[in-house]
């Protein structure tokens, strides 16, 4: 008998060691606007790295938020189910109960921590903001904010990047739209001089549009940001799921995070 017990206590130390906890009892339902690349964005055909969206059947979801939310979902023994969102309706939502987190390149701003709990940063880089142009315009030399004064600059609705324009002395604060990619289709149109975004994204662009320049700024010379980076965001009455979510985001280690990055940015040529 007791040479059963010995082995019992050996094997349920071999598993847990291994990565095994047990079957997954829980649920972790995640907002993503899917409209953010290369943090996050849609697809319409499966492939072995995004994931389906569970209220859009036919739809999948990918990026680098996606795969930190897989790997903490893992490392917290959850199962997880993606569910698409409008970017000004994940937080109303988490609250309303519909979602238990968000992960989908939201900054924990003073405003945002009003309205949920927020973790540790999870991104792969420090938050930069930049300027996105077309490559031949008279902007694409630029070097500091000041060199942008008179352009027409655009950013997301209801985001830190629209508020960011107001930094830029001089600049034209031309009125928000609700998606990246509808600000993005502006400057490619020429209907506006520049688009602010995050770096790791505006990088991404760079990559995808040949005809687009990111431009980013010495330090001093940029843009000044009130938040700690890209994090994930719960209820505040969730504690536990809070503090289980932190230890999951420190398992991963900045090479992990930076390889996931990259390997998203890569993907995205897949819709191109």
């Amino acid at each position: 008998m007791k040479k059963l017990v010995v082995m019992l206590i050996v094997l349920s130390a071999f598993l847990y060691f291994n990565g095994y906890r047990g079957p997954k009892t829980r649920v972790l339902r995640i907002g993503v606007e899917c409209a953010y690349e290369p943090n996050n964005w849609e697809e319409t055909r499966k492939t072995d790295s995004n994931v389906p969206l569970a209220n859009h059947p036919g739809l999948y979801v990918e990026g680098y938020d996606i795969q930190i939310a897989l790997l903490v979902a893992d490392e917290i023994n959850a199962n997880v189910e993606f569910y698409k969102l409008a970017w000004q309706d994940l937080l109303p939502a988490l609250n309303r109960g519909e979602i238990d987190a968000v992960f989908s390149g939201m900054f924990d701003t003073e405003e945002r921590r009003k309205l949920a709990a927020f973790t540790e940063t999870y991104e792969s880089a420090k938050s930069e903001y930049g300027i996105i142009v077309n490559k031949h315009s008279k902007y694409s030399g630029a070097r500091t904010l000041e060199d942008f004064s008179g352009a027409k600059l655009l950013a997301q609705r209801s985001t830190k990047l629209d508020s960011a324009i107001d930094q830029v002395p001089g600049a034209v604060h031309m009125p928000p739209v609700d998606t990246v990619s509808e600000t993005l289709q502006r400057v490619v149109n020429g209907e506006v001089d520049g688009l602010v975004i995050n770096v790791d994204t505006g990088r991404s662009y760079e990559r995808t549009y040949s005809n687009l320049k990111l431009i980013t700024f010495p330090q001093g010379k940029g843009f000044t940001l009130d938040f700690h980076g890209v994090c994930a965001g719960v209820r505040k009455r969730d504690k536990e799921l809070l503090h289980d979510i932190n230890d999951a985001i420190r398992s991963i280690s900045l090479r992990e995070r930076k390889r996931i990055m990259d390997a998203s940015i890569s993907r995205v040529w897949r819709n191109f």
